[in-house]
């Protein structure tokens, strides 16, 4: 029973000593600037059509759903803030940052994991060379730089895919639609989003480079790095979805 207890509390403090070691790397530096570009393009371009496909539906089905609500209370117009409002305080901040999880914290996992197996990470501590300023850092901040910027599209797309549905199909007046998305919108709808999915890239930057850096076991541990990365990372941001949320919104009304 002892054991149940322990393991967990045990790898939670080699996470935070882990983390605090990155933590101080990222404010101290060094950066290695071009590496860091180099992963937020990787990850933008692995995530941003998956972002798309994936928020523009659900924007969709709010605005299918919303619409036949407001339609009991003849409140039609009501529509276009409904679906800004869901969009970028919640719906894209979240989808996109799964997404962001799934492919490119999975793919930070695995790559640090080969190094660690195949070696490459000791022979850089061999070399006097700090191996998660060199290699952890620049994936950290890539995947905590793309987030944004991908929820960013998923706002776009979550809207329009609001504006197809209520203008396109439902036949809802194209110009009502448009005024009334800002009619009940404030900057701090759009700030929210972006102040989420940078807190959530960072977590997934962290959990991605500890299963990562501690890889053991061959390619079975590279397959458990990738799997543990995936779940850990989506339960722990939607976890912090609710403060922060709270820490948000929640004294507004």
């Amino acid at each position: 029973m002892s054991s149940l207890v322990l393991t967990p509390l045990a790898s939670l403090g080699r996470f935070a000593s882990f983390s605090a070691g990155v933590a101080r790397r990222l404010l101290t530096g060094p950066w290695y600037l071009p590496e860091t570009a180099k992963h937020l393009v990787l990850t933008f371009k692995r995530c941003v059509l998956p972002v798309a496909a994936v928020v523009l539906p659900f924007g969709m089905v709010m605005a299918l759903q919303g619409l036949s609500v407001f339609e009991l209370f003849g409140a039609h117009r009501l529509l276009g803030s409904l679906v800004s409002a869901s969009v970028l305080r919640e719906l894209s901040p979240v989808l996109a940052s799964v997404l962001v999880a799934a492919q490119g914290g999975s793919a930070v996992a695995a790559e640090l994991a080969s190094m660690r197996i195949k070696e490459e990470l000791d022979a850089s501590e061999v070399m006097a060379v700090d191996s998660i300023s060199l290699h952890v850092i620049p994936r950290v901040l890539g995947l905590a730089l793309a987030c944004p910027l991908l929820h960013l599209v998923g706002s776009v797309a979550g809207i329009l895919g609001g504006y197809i549905v209520a203008v396109g199909v439902k036949g809802e007046q194209s110009g009502v639609f448009l005024a009334e998305m800002w009619a009940f919108s404030t900057p701090l709808d759009l700030y929210s989003g972006l102040i989420k999915t940078c807190v959530f890239g960072v977590i997934i930057g962290f959990i991605a480079a500890y299963h990562g850096f501690n890889a053991r076991g061959g390619a079975a541990g590279v397959g458990r790095a990738v799997n543990d990365t995936v779940v850990h990372t989506v339960t722990a941001f939607i976890a912090a979805n609710y403060f922060l949320s709270s820490a948000l919104f929640g004294s507004v009304g």
